[in-house]
């Protein structure tokens, strides 16, 4: 930044936000590891013992656990290096000493280095560790033949990083001068330090007075006879954990080692440094050690035994329990965390604080904003996206929301330390909203689960245990591998995306037909990204797509799928939108607009049903589908003729469809007044065609409420058996507005069973007619039944269902016989001829008219199962015996 722009009053700076409860737990875990070394039973020599002197931070790359290191080293160096809005610790930080290691390639770190750095660190202390300091010598005059140790720390940089640096090749010197004067061998000191270990040694072995300060280490003269190759050095590291242990204990001090970049230790079929560094932190066990990388650590899995010297979850309990849901938070003693994303106030603070000019956020809030949230809460792409901001300001243009899209750096960082298998499955995989290990492994074409199970214990990996997927990659991530430009060297062509689309939408069929769970909830997440795999890859072959959706259509839930593909021609003037070119997109579109229907007027659904049907690329019974939904649109909008055309074409083709069609057909023959053909079909018609529902409505009109009921009853429980939610709640509606008119109390309690039903549920049409059940329960009372009609008749007039009206005015014709307003009566009545002025639902006329023991109507006549006067005896039978229980 520093260097991006002219303008010096621009103010470029390293922005630091937040991470505070990542902080808590490094305080948290310190002051536990605190406790356990003040403890008169901690040994340093104990090798057996479990280690809790650990915490692993992870995240993906470009979260900031570089930036989140170097705080915390810079935090317990010193009073003013701890941020803000970190609280303070409740010991004192001069009892710790911390030193933070870089592990990165680009740093030319070794093995060699980061023992001399702790060393380095602890030469701050002003003492010479001689035991640590004799192996060490040994090691160095062994590897480094006529290099001094001075030089090296010179020419390799640590002298500068390191301020006390200079006194560490006095300190050993210092050491070995003091075992030299106890072994009566000051001629040694400066020459060869192999006649100096040699004899000492044998000291040791011999156990001589004069080597008692050393006596007391049980493993050095092992240590000492061992070959000075970078294994002894990395077990030399537990001389040095006895040396700070023999300080008094007003000088003890405890190391907090910060390892960084630990992704760049080794690949997991090579783990040499790994191993090596493992055993640092198991022999210093009074150091506590900070890793932060891009993984979690596997120390605690018991399947790496073999590969390191202490492995499993009794080794290292803190590692253990790792616990999906949180990627690592495995409650108090988890010492795994998840360096995450930022806060969209985290990330409008990191923006406003990296560029300022005189103090004021240099890119505006509005900006701010839309990069916040494009971003995801990843400061990675908060960086790159400053980059550009500068860039873009560079060329004399002003920045704006469209310039910040996917970064191609994105995917460099992601996939750089992947093996190939490892980025062929992360390709596949984000073609997916969420995904499983079996399944990623299927689109990924592999015969192996190896690398799927590698790549979802990355940190650009979220999981969530209770989704149907447990798996999805970090959106930002995701979106970068699939629109940003990829100069990898394995980058994929539009063929290769082409292939991988095609395995993945068979494999999300195999999972909905042949997997482990074949319920509503994986047909509708099949669905969903099944229709979004279609549609961005033109895939043409609908496959299993056409079954699915019948499927989908089989119940009356409504889960929303996929937005349309295109919406209803625009008003005048304004550019048509393109409708669907593919056959996967006019079936996501005829989804859409199915589920649709219960948010929009029918003429709506209607319209774009028939948009569907135009295009032509809809055949077989999926164009069956669209056909049937518009003939139930037009019933619902009162067009009896052109529903009665759509049903009878689907019925002809006797096809999966055609049950539900002769359904429809039965139920405009009960419309019009035949009840007779709707009776002489309900035997076709099966749980398919919904026959007990059928016959209920059949015995309804005719007043015979205690058969509707019955009907309606054998309905529910048929859609319990079927597992069908929907028809469920259907018949339990329907249930309800039949009691309702012979017995409120009980219709109370089924209304209620229906609304909970319902709440579950995307059913607009049955939530208003349990509204009118509700208006026929409260029949002849003061419950504001004008009112609530006046509402409801508005509601259903929005929503486009004609077929409402006639039922919603035919019950407040019960009200007002009810309580014998014959002018309210004749009014209702007269709304209701105008409702049904077309011959549907004329019946309606003849039932209110019945209720107010008026003159039978002439017009529209009615063709009953067992004739007019039974009919109308029994609804006026319903109003008196509703008369004698409100007086009663």
């Amino acid at each position: 930044m520093l260097f991006g722009v002219n303008d010096r009053s621009v103010e470029a700076e390293e922005a630091f936000t937040n991470r505070q409860a990542q902080w808590q737990a490094i305080v948290a875990a310190l002051t536990d590891h605190l406790h356990r070394v003040a403890n008169p039973g901690f040994d340093v020599e104990d090798l057996a013992g479990p280690r809790h002197n650990i915490l692993v931070g992870h995240g993906v790359g470009g979260i900031g656990k570089s930036t989140f290191s170097r705080k915390i080293e810079a935090s317990l160096a010193h009073q003013g290096g701890r941020p803000a809005q970190w609280d303070a610790p409740s010991w004192p930080i001069e009892r710790i000493l911390p030193v933070r290691i870089d592990l990165a390639r680009s740093t030319g770190i070794d093995f060699e280095r980061v023992v001399l750095s702790i060393r380095l660190a602890i030469a701050a202390l002003g003492r010479p560790m001689p035991a640590f300091d004799l192996a060490l010598r040994r090691h160095w005059e062994r590897n480094h033949p006529g290099e001094p140790l001075e030089e090296y720390l010179r020419r390799g940089g640590l002298f500068s990083r390191f301020t006390n640096a200079v006194n560490l090749p006095q300190q050993m010197q210092s050491a070995l001068a003091d075992v030299a004067q106890a072994l009566a061998m000051p001629g040694t000191v400066g020459g060869a330090v192999g006649q100096l270990t040699t004899t000492l040694v044998g000291a040791l072995r011999e156990r001589r007075q004069t080597v008692r300060a050393l006596a007391g280490c049980a493993r050095l003269a092992d240590i000492l006879e061992a070959e000075p190759d970078l294994e002894t050095l990395s077990f030399a590291t537990h001389l040095l954990a006895w040396d700070l242990a023999q300080l008094p204990a007003t000088q003890r001090v405890v190391p907090v080692i910060l390892f960084d970049t630990f992704e760049d230790v080794g690949d997991r079929t090579n783990r040499d440094l790994e191993r090596l560094l493992q055993r640092i932190v198991w022999l210093m066990p009074q150091a506590f050690f900070v890793i932060t990388g891009r993984n979690r650590l596997q120390w605690a899995e018991e399947g790496l035994a073999g590969q390191l010297d202490w492995t499993g979850p009794t080794a290292w309990p803190g590692l253990a329990g790792h616990v999906p849901a949180s990627r690592g938070d495995t409650g108090p003693a988890g010492r795994q965390i998840l360096l995450g994303d930022f806060s969209p106030e985290d990330c409008d603070d990191h923006l406003a604080r990296r560029l300022s000019r005189d103090g004021q956020p240099l890119i505006g809030e509005d900006l701010r904003h839309a990069i916040a949230a494009r971003s995801h809460g990843l400061p990675l792409y908060l960086d790159l996206a400053v980059m550009r901001f500068v860039e873009i300001r560079r060329s004399g243009r002003e920045p704006q929301p469209a310039d910040f899209g996917d970064f191609p750096a994105l995917i460099s960082r992601t996939v750089s330390d992947l093996t190939t298998d490892e980025r062929h499955v992360l390709r596949s995989v984000s073609l997916l909203d969420a995904f499983s290990v079996p399944l990623a492994t299927q689109i990924a074409g592999l015969t192996h689960d190896a690398a799927a199970l590698r790549l979802t214990e990355r940190p650009f990996i979220r999981e969530d245990p209770a989704g149907l997927w447990p798996f999805h990659l970090h959106q930002v991530v995701r979106s970068a591998i699939r629109h940003a430009e990829d100069h990898t060297d394995d980058r994929w062509s539009e063929q290769d995306w082409h292939r991988a689309a095609t395995r993945a939408l068979a494999a999300l069929g195999h999972e909905w037909r042949h997997g482990p769970r074949r319920d509503r909830t994986m047909l509708i997440g099949c669905l969903r990204q099944g229709l979004r795999l279609a549609h961005d890859h033109r895939l043409d072959d609908l496959d299993w797509l056409t079954d699915a959706a019948f499927a989908y259509t089989e119940d009356s839930v409504w889960e929303p799928l996929a937005p349309p593909t295109h919406t209803p021609p625009p008003p005048p003037g304004t550019e048509p939108q393109p409708g669907p070119d593919t056959p996967s997109d006019a079936l996501a579109e005829l989804l859409a607009t199915i589920a649709r229907r219960q948010h929009e007027h029918r003429e709506r659904t209607a319209e774009r049903l028939t948009a569907v049907l135009t295009t032509g690329l809809l055949s077989g019974e999926i164009a069956e589908l669209a056909l049937y939904y518009r003939a139930k649109a037009h019933k619902d909008l009162g067009r009896t003729d052109a529903a009665l055309d759509g049903y009878r074409q689907v019925a002809d083709a006797d096809n999966r469809l055609a049950p539900r069609a002769r359904r429809g057909l039965a139920n405009l023959a009960r419309i019009r007044g035949d009840f007779e053909a709707a009776l002489a079909a309900v035997p076709t018609l099966g749980w398919k065609g919904r026959h007990h529902r059928v016959l209920g409505h059949i015995h309804f009109p005719h007043g015979d409420i205690d058969r509707a009921v019955a009907a309606f009853e054998d309905a529910r429980t048929e859609a319990e058996q079927h597992d069908a939610p929907g028809e469920r709640a259907i018949a339990q509606t329907l249930l309800a507005l039949a009691c309702a008119f012979t017995d409120p109390l009980r219709a109370d309690d089924e209304l209620t069973l229906a609304h909970q039903l319902l709440a579950q549920l995307d059913q607009r049409a049955t939530t208003l007619l349990a509204q009118v059940a509700a208006l026929v329960r409260d029949a002849g009372t003061d419950r504001d039944l004008t009112d609530r009609a006046t509402v409801l008749r508005t509601e259903i007039s929005v929503a486009g269902l004609a077929w409402l009206t006639p039922l919603l005015e035919t019950a407040l014709a019960f009200h007002h016989a009810v309580r014998g307003a014959q002018d309210d009566l004749t009014t209702t009545i007269g709304r209701l001829r105008e409702a049904t002025a077309n011959g549907d639902f004329a019946y309606f006329v003849h039932i209110a008219t019945a209720m107010g023991d008026l003159p039978q109507p002439t017009r529209h006549p009615i063709q009953w199962l067992d004739g007019e006067p039974a009919v109308r005896t029994r609804w006026r039978a319903l109003v008196t015996a509703r008369q004698h229980h409100l007086r009663n």
